[in-house]
Parts: C-alpha cells; structure tokens; sequence
C-alpha cells in the first residue's frame, strides 16, 4: 500500500539542506485508498472537496477524509442536475453540463450545444486548422482556471480559447478517448476521467495515468481537484490521491537509497524483494534473485559515482560493501574465478535444490533444450554454513566488471582496497583464459550463457551472440589490463583478434534482427561493456571501430527514453571527442591505406547528441513506487505499433516516434524494452524492485556532467 509514501517524502524534504539552490521539479506520488482503510470495498460513484475536505459517495452514504483517515460524514455531495427540457432534436442524452462566460454548454450523446441570448441551444462545431468535428459522446466539460473552456468527446479533447478552438486527437498525445467526466486544476490544468484511467492536460501535454500504479481500478467514476492540486479520483474499487511533491534530484536519490537500505539488503547483496501481501511494500521479505551480482554490482557502481560527485562517506561505505559482496560470490565457489549468482545461509526459507531436482531439469529441457542440467544447482560451501547458485551468466560477468574498474578509478583509495579490486578481476579473468574463455562449471562443463570461446563464435549456435561476447570478452580483457597493469591480458586480447577476429565481431555488438534475436538485457550488456572497452583502449584504430560499433547500438536504443542507457552513450562519446580533440586519430597512422576514412569518422562520431533531456525527463518521471505493476499501452490512441516484419505483437512508440514515458509503462529495471507497450515486471504485485533504476543512472550523469544537480 502507498498510504504513507507522500508523508514521508514531505519530511524527507523539510529534513535535508542543501548548500546550494538546487533545481526541483514535481514527483507524481500516488496514495490507493481502498475497503478497509474507512471506505467501504466497492465503488466510489462520486467524490467532491468541499472546504477542503474531500468527500466521497458509495451506494447512498458519505464518507471524509481527515487526518488521514477516511471516516463516515454528515457532509453530503450535492446531486448533479443536468438540463433536461427544450433539448435540441436529436441530441440524445445529456452527458456533461457547465457554465461558460454566463452562457450555459451540453454535452450530448450526438453534439455539443451552447444556449444562445435567445435561450435557445446551438449547436457548436468545433474547428482548427488540424480538424473539424462534430462532437459525439460529449462526456466531459469543464472550464479552467484561466476561463478556458474544455470538452472531452468521442472524437478527441478540444479546448476554446477566446474564439479559437485547439483539438487534440492521438496526434497530439491524447491517449484515450472514452471519457466519464472532468475537474479543473490550478495553472490552467485540467483533468479527465476515461474507462480506462484518468488524464491530467498541462501546457497542452497529456499525462496518462492508469493501472494499479497509479489507480485502485480503471474506470474512473468521478473526480475532483483540491487547492493544492492534488486529484481524487473516484474509481470502481476505491480512491487514488494523486498529488505533485516538490523536490530536487538529491532529495529523490536520498529516497531510493534509504528505500534499498531499509527493504533489499542481504548479506550486502542488493536485489529485489518479496511481498507475503500483493502491493504492500510493508509485507516484504528481502529476496534472492538469478542475478545478485549484477545487481549489486551496479548499486555499488551508482555509490561510487555518488562518491565521486559528493564526497559522501556513506557512499564510499555502501560502494566498500558491494565489492565486498562481489567478491564473496567470486571467493566461495568450486573454483578460483568462478563467480556465483547468489549465496545464500544453509538454513534458507525455501527448498532451493529441491525446486531444482533432476526431474525438474529434465521437464524444463522439454521446452527449453538448452537449460542445464546440473544438480546440485546451489552446492554447499566449504565451511559448511552457506549455499551458493551456479549456471553464472555473461549478465554476472558484465556488472561485475563494470563495477570494478570504477570502484578501481572513483573509491579505491588504498593500497590495500586497489589489491582486493586487482585479486578479484585477475581470478575472473584467468579464469576464463584457463577453461578457453568460459565460464566452466562446478561439473567442469561450461554454463549455459557462460562461453566466450572462439569455436562457439564459429558455430551455429553462437553466430547470432558472436558480436557481443567477442566484445564483452575484449572489455573484460581491456579491465583486467588497466586494473592489474599484468601485459599478459593485452597479449591475449591481441591473440583473440589476431587470430579469431574478435574486434571484428565487436563491429556488430549488438542485434537488430530478426526481432527473435533482439532482446532488451543486451542493450544493458553491450553498453556496460563498452565503458571498460572504450574507457581502456590505447589503440587508435580499435578505438575507432569500437565508437562506431557504440553508434550502431546507440541508433537502435535511443528513442527508449532509458536513462542509463542514455548516460552510458553520452559518456563514451565524450570520451570519444575528447581523444579525437587530442588529434590521436591521424589518418597517417588510423587506416592509413584509406586517408579518408579516419577523419570523416572522427567529424562524424565527435558530434552526438545523448538526448540529456530525455534523461532529466526520465529521472523526474520514474515512480517513487518501484513494484511491478502490469501496464497495457496497446490501447492507447497516441501510439503506433512497429511494422517491423516479423515483430511480436505490442511493440510500439508515441506519435513523436519516442518511448512512452516511463511512469506510464511497467519498467522499474535498467534492461527493459522501452517499446514493449504490454509489460509487467517480474514478480509483478508480489515484488519491489530496488532503487538502482534511479541511483546509477542520476549519479553516473552527474559524474559525466551530462545533467546539472
């Protein structure tokens, strides 16, 4: 349940000082008020704030909301009363009513009407140079708070200005079209009732919000705005309060922290929670995931650079546990090298081998040929006192490099933290070098996403991943050789492209069709591994390759809106400039056999663009509520489904050819596909996701200076 969230993010406010005026904007936070919280369960027909207080209706009795509660009210909402008499003929119902400029409008099931001086109604049809209607279903109208009139109709939202009319259809961002009723705002906003969630209209812009998320139900029965501009929204299962926080972007991070503090930390693992109750975060149990490594490995990455930025001893201390933890899952294994994906006591809540029988194996490769079987799937450790999860993944391995050489750059201080970051990378490392560039397993097989090897890049079964794990492979050897300074890592980065062409098949890193083989979590591989790619490379040449493989990326992820992904290009890019700025890429020694190819890719490549306003977007947009709720955008009038042949169904963008915004798709983790317009997050109601989807991203912008605190 959310019913405190905007309390405590007031006094988390009112608490922190900062030294200098930061920018702030407005958090969206949402509180669900269902049966059993003073209302009774079931509808809300209708909802008023009178005096300030709001009052709701359900099946004839009155309830108000004070001090936080919700108790029965003597206050009673005045019945609504529509004109009914001298209707024009043929007009149908009347659906919505309101006094505009002493002139009184209709809605109708068949048009829109205004009274004329002579008292009678006519009809009204409203036009601009985009469109003109006749209105249908006129379900909603309302005046704002600067005397504009709006009316929502089967057709789209219009709004009269003086004598001008503006309409928006999905063109112009409406998102839906069936409308119930609509409240006024302050600063000229106005919000809309649908059958399917509710819409607030600021600055001629169309917030949609709708699901779980923000609503106890869809079918928004009536609203009403307060002074402060908080919206109560009646539903067919409850309230939802929606209101706007003022706060700036340290005040947000310092929630999410404290969020993954108190609610994800194990053993000084980070990762998702466990909810005994369906969205109620109180009811969580901290968890285990099939990735804690990487996990935790880019919450202590989003600590270092917080570190980094601030000088925060907190920061340092939480960057010091993630390594610590990361180097745990290294240490504990059957081999020196091998990380785990998770550990666990002995005593764990759950059966987890048993989960992970022979049998259990044997039915999963039914429809999964290549799942492993591997039994004990959590072997015991040495001592006896914990479990530890194998079949380790390429997802491990990228987070646990990319955190390492920036806690080696950004926290390591001391000799003796530089070593603990040098053991763990070169054990990794050597690891893979000894079993031919794989991941080899407790029973001496290799892991299933694990294989790194030049004859899987040449099979048939590795052609599709050979562009990726040959760069990530190189990025880990170009980390290890910064980390360790050891010139035996160079030397076999150089074999593995002698010899296997791997710098050739990092050309291609990352997988734009067939849409089968197109999966989000590559994006978030590729790109951490370009950063210990690019960061670390000291040949001009390869550099050059490898900031146009980044660019090939970068085209097919860079409407998502994600900002990671987003802060990730801009830095390498930086990067990229700053070294062409240095002049090393001169065409006399860069590709000499063609002396145009360096400087036109050198002009090319030096100017980019990382979108920063789609990640200061983002950042203010991303939900303070970090469960997973299911979010369909398939409906929605202001979308357009991919075309692309042979892409699954619900793959779509905005009219402005974007992502949809992220507080309104069910993305609460870094590796998700911004187009995927039907999505709900794992463990959906029965899980929260942790703070890193905010912390990485905001910290490492602020440490690349692509955004301002």
């Amino acid at each position: 349940m959310k019913f405190f969230i905007a309390a405590f993010i007031i006094l988390l406010c009112a608490g922190f000082i900062p030294h200098i005026q930061e920018k702030t904007f407005y958090q969206d936070v949402a509180t669900i008020h269902e049966g059993g919280s003073g209302l009774p369960a079931g509808a809300i027909d209708r909802i008023q704030v009178i005096g300030g207080i709001p009052i709701a209706q359900s099946k004839g009795a009155f309830y108000e909301f004070k001090e936080g509660k919700w108790t029965a009210s003597k206050n009673k909402i005045a019945v609504k009363t529509n004109p009914e008499k001298n209707l024009p003929a043929g007009s149908g119902k009347v659906l919505s009513a309101v006094d505009h400029l002493g002139s009184q409008w209709i809605g109708t099931e068949n048009g829109l009407y205004q009274k004329s001086s002579s008292g009678a109604w006519e009809a009204v049809l409203p036009a601009d140079s985009s469109y003109s209607w006749s209105p249908r279903e006129v379900a909603a109208l309302v005046v704002d708070s600067k005397g504009n009139l709006w009316f929502g109709a089967e057709q789209g939202v219009g709004r009269l200005e003086g004598n001008q009319w503006k309409l928006f259809t999905g063109a112009e961002g409406l998102p839906y079209n069936h409308f119930t009723n609509a409240a006024a705002g302050p600063n000229g906003e106005v919000w809309f009732g649908t059958e399917k969630g509710a819409i607030r209209v600021a600055d001629d812009y169309f917030y949609y919000r709708f699901s779980r998320r923000w609503l106890p139900d869809d079918q928004v029965n009536d609203l009403a705005v307060d002074a402060s501009g908080t919206v109560w929204i009646a539903t067919a299962k409850g309230i939802s309060q929606i209101e706007s926080v003022e706060m700036t972007y340290e005040e947000k991070a310092k929630y999410f922290t404290k969020m993954t503090e108190d609610r994800h930390v194990r053993m000084g693992f980070v990762a998702p929670n466990n909810l005994k109750v369906p969205f109620d975060k109180d009811s969580y149990e901290l968890g285990i995931s099939d990735n804690d490594g990487m996990y935790t490995s880019m919450y202590g990455a989003a600590q270092a650079f917080r570190y980094a930025v601030t000088g925060d001893a907190e920061a340092k201390a939480l960057a010091d546990r993630s390594l610590e933890a990361c180097k745990w899952l290294v240490d504990i294994t059957h081999e020196p090298g091998f990380p785990a994906r998770v550990i666990i006591p002995i005593d764990y809540r759950e059966p987890v081998n048993e989960q992970y029988s022979r049998e259990y194996n044997k039915r999963h490769q039914q429809s999964d040929p290549f799942w492993k079987d591997i039994y004990p799937r959590f072997p015991t450790s040495e001592d006896g006192k914990y479990m530890w999860k194998c079949d380790t993944s390429s997802d491990e391995l990228a987070g646990h490099y990319f955190f390492y050489a920036i806690y080696y750059d950004l926290v390591a201080k001391t000799e003796e933290e530089k070593a603990m970051v040098r053991e763990v990378v070169a054990d990794i490392t050597d690891h893979l070098i000894r079993n031919g560039f794989m991941l080899m397993d407790h029973d001496g097989k290799p892991t299933r996403w694990g294989n790194f090897s030049p004859e899987y890049m040449a099979s048939f079964w590795g052609w599709d991943q050979r562009g990726l794990n040959s760069m990530m492979m190189l990025s880990f050897l170009n980390v290890a050789s910064h980390v360790t300074g050891d010139a035996k890592y160079e030397e076999t980065a150089k074999m593995l492209r002698d010899k296997y062409n791997y710098h050739i098949n990092a050309m291609h890193a990352k997988e734009f069709f067939p849409p089968d083989n197109v999966v989000p979590w590559d994006n978030n591989l590729s790109l951490m591994s370009f950063y210990g790619l690019i960061n670390y490379e000291k040949d001009p040449e390869l550099l050059l390759m490898y900031r146009e493989s980044l660019e090939y990326a970068w085209l097919h992820i860079s409407k998502q809106k994600n900002a990671f992904w987003n802060t990730l290009y801009g830095a390498l890019a930086q990067k990229f400039t700053e070294k062409a700025a240095e002049g090393v890429f001169d065409p006399a020694v860069v590709f000499p056999e063609n002396k145009l190819y360096a400087p036109a890719r050198t002009k090319l490549y030096s100017s980019w663009d990382a979108k920063t306003g789609d990640i200061i977007e983002t950042l203010e947009r991303i939900p303070l509520d970090m469960i997973g709720y299911e979010m369909d955008n398939t409906h929605r009038l202001d979308v357009a489904f991919d075309p692309t042949p042979g892409q699954s169904p619900g793959k779509g963008w905005r009219y402005d050819t974007y992502a949809v915004p992220v507080d309104e798709r069910g993305h609460v983790r870094q590796d998700r596909d911004g187009f995927a317009l039907e999505f709900r997050e794992v463990g959906g109601g029965d899980a929260e996701q942790e703070g890193t989807f905010y912390l990485l991203p905001y910290y490492m912008a602020r440490y690349h200076q692509l955004i301002e605190n």
